[in-house]
């Protein structure tokens, strides 16, 4: 192990206690609620997302609900997500893929995922991991982005360069923890305005740690 990946675990053995019962922001019980969450979550909050999927979860179960919605209606309940116009088209465009491609049902692989309307690598590294507990990648959004600058995981502002970065520092078998980790604790301790860098317990490690 490199002197920069026993820092990387110890970031993580840090951050684990803090975050145990923590995994992703987005309330989901099946693949495709996931999958339609994380469409909703671009430039919008999990909290603002997790308010309108109940409505829309109950309204539509299944890939052929989605595909047949009334465009109309189905942007009507996700307005407040934002962008809702392309969402929906991305919605109905994901779940006829799935019609014609996947049986209907959403695949386990990062290949098949990719090839979804409105799920690119981040967010088809978080279904992954969180629907099917499998693990090709890292997810990077601007949490991540801003914690792996911050703590020197990496020089990069390029996505797919930080999670390249992120991991080459981290143990495969932690992959699916990292970006959850990262992001709560940029939630919670390391806003991107005035960071908490007095009671952070990554200050001894972070190269841009401010303590008085």
């Amino acid at each position: 192990m490199t002197g920069e990946s026993a820092r990387a675990e110890e970031i993580l053995d840090r951050l684990e206690p803090l975050y145990a019962e923590m995994t992703t922001g987005l309330n989901f019980s099946t693949p495709l609620e996931l999958v339609v969450g994380t469409i909703l979550s671009a430039q919008c909050t999990d909290e603002r997302v997790n308010l309108v999927t109940p409505v829309l979860f109950a309204r539509y179960r299944t890939a052929a609900e989605y595909a047949a919605a009334d465009r109309e209606e189905l942007e009507t309940v996700i307005h407040s997500c934002g962008f809702y116009r392309n969402k929906a088209r991305n919605i109905q465009g994901m779940a006829q893929k799935l019609i014609d491609d996947f049986g209907s049902q959403v695949p386990s692989r990062m290949e098949d995922l990719i090839t979804l309307p409105g799920v690119a690598r981040k967010t088809a590294n978080v279904v992954l991991s969180h629907a099917f507990g499998r693990d090709e990648g890292i997810a990077v959004d601007t949490h991540v982005t801003r914690l792996s600058q911050r703590l020197g995981l990496s020089r990069s502002k390029d996505p797919v360069k930080i999670e390249q970065d992120l991991m080459a520092a981290t143990p495969e078998s932690r992959w699916g923890r990292v970006s959850d980790l990262l992001i709560w604790h940029g939630r919670r301790v390391c806003a991107a305005r005035n960071p908490r860098c007095g009671e952070c317990v990554l200050a001894s490690l972070c190269p841009s740690a401010f303590v008085a």
